[in-house]
């Protein structure tokens, strides 16, 4: 296949991607050792994206950090996604009935991209948000799509990224993940218990396209002070058949029954 790469494009898509890794800036010497590049092009590929604002300076420490620009053109994306649409009522639906925030989530590489929030009544705060990217393997959003997928693709995803450890309750052990799997398709919902976030249990469920792939999960979560066994066990019904509905929606025809 001819390859059509414009070196130049490919270095500046490289500075904005490395850029996305220090929300609080980072200097042209440690970018430019970063990707292999010469501070001198690094400079001048972040002159020419802060003039369009895809890039922004600090005035105090001469740090390079995203820009707004970034922001909206994310936005835009967000909003143009039409599974949104279709799950926000079934979202709104699940916080109103559990209590607690509701979820819509992709998987992109090896994270978790918050693509919706729906806060109840009784929410606390959490760190959640919509854009808002996490290890996969370590949510009940991740390990809910993750089981969905072909085994061959699970197996290739633990390989490729691995399981970093983000609590004393992530799963680090790639048999043990995959060993999870087996049950989070049975009852067709995963369960992560502080495996992200200490202090909070999440209980997610699969949705898929008109494909039968898996492009999507939702889920509720809130602090285990209130999300004991028995309202898990109360809650996983309700994200099962939101998760069905939604998929429904995309065009998926298959029911499956499960077992709690």
């Amino acid at each position: 296949m001819e390859d059509y790469t414009v070196r130049s494009v490919d270095k500046a898509l490289g500075l904005l991607e490395a850029l996305s890794e220090f929300p609080r800036g980072v200097g042209v010497t440690e970018l430019a050792e970063r990707l292999g590049l010469y501070k001198s092009t690094a400079h001048r590929l972040l002159g020419t994206m802060m003039r369009r604002g895809y890039v922004e300076q600090s005035a105090d420490t001469g740090k390079y950090k995203l820009g707004y620009t970034v922001a909206d053109l994310g936005m835009r994306l967000l909003a143009s996604i039409d599974l949104r649409g279709e799950a926000l009522p079934y979202l709104r639906e699940l916080a109103d009935r559990t209590g607690e925030v509701a979820h819509l989530a992709l998987l992109d590489g090896r994270d978790v991209v918050y693509i919706e929030k729906v806060d109840s009544a009784s929410t606390i705060r959490m760190h959640s948000r919509v854009g808002m990217r996490v290890y996969a393997h370590a949510t009940g959003l991740g390990k809910a799509m993750l089981a969905a997928m072909p085994e061959a693709e699970s197996a290739a995803f633990i390989q490729r990224y691995g399981l970093p450890q983000l609590t004393d309750r992530t799963i680090t052990d790639a048999d043990q993940l995959v060993r999870s799997f087996q049950k989070i398709r049975e009852t067709g919902c995963a369960v992560a218990i502080e495996e992200n976030e200490p202090g909070i249990c999440c209980v997610a469920a699969p949705i898929f396209g008109s494909d039968a792939r898996v492009v999507a999960a939702c889920s509720v979560s809130g602090p285990c002070s209130r999300m004991d066994r028995a309202k898990i066990i109360s809650i996983v019904p309700w994200v099962r058949e939101a998760s069905e509905k939604i998929s429904g929606r995309l065009g998926f025809r298959h029911h499956a029954t499960h077992s709690l």
